[in-house]
């Protein structure tokens, strides 16, 4: 059996896994980023620095930064997500709470909602979505479908674009 290593860079690390001779892939420590190239805009004042991309579940993790006056277009996901807060604030235009710096957030499938940052100066949220994020309009109608492959493509554009290169990306994937 041959194994395929992921990446190592100075982004991203990881020990050689233990079982790797029967397929297993190795951790992933991804350090607090030092160059905001790293961060990936999605719409105006909202951006993800990837986690990982877990290609096998469908699953991925990200960091979402969303600063005053950024909003992440209606969405729902047809799986479960997590999140915490890791600091300031955010809601959902659908919905009375608001989640504050430690907090948890489960997001049951179908939820459909609208994140907005109007308080503070931004806020960063780790969130783990199995499956994709679907974009949807006024009617309910699926505008984007928001999945590993399109964020990944998203990232080489990215990537390249701001001179860290195409590849950089393929750090993330497991």
């Amino acid at each position: 059996m041959t194994v395929i290593t992921p990446v190592k860079a100075e982004y991203v690390t990881f020990d050689p896994p233990a079982l790797g001779h029967l397929g297993m892939i190795p951790e992933l420590v991804v350090p607090p980023p030092k160059d905001e190239r790293i961060w990936v805009l999605l719409e105006p004042n909202v951006w993800f620095r990837p986690l990982f991309f877990d290609m096998s579940a469908g699953a991925h993790g990200e960091v979402l930064r969303v600063k005053k006056g950024g909003v992440l277009s209606r969405h729902r996901h047809p799986s479960p997500v997590h999140g915490f807060v890791l600091k300031g604030s955010w809601r959902y235009l659908e919905h009375t709470w608001r989640a504050t710096e430690g907090s948890y957030v489960l997001e049951p499938p179908g939820e459909t909602h609208t994140l907005t940052c109007d308080s503070g100066e931004e806020m960063q949220t780790v969130f783990f979505i199995l499956g994709p994020t679907l974009y949807i309009d006024d009617d309910d109608k699926v505008t984007l479908v928001e999945d590993n492959f399109q964020l990944i493509e998203a990232c080489r554009n990215h990537y390249e674009a701001v001179g860290l290169g195409a590849d950089f990306v393929n750090q993330f994937i497991r």
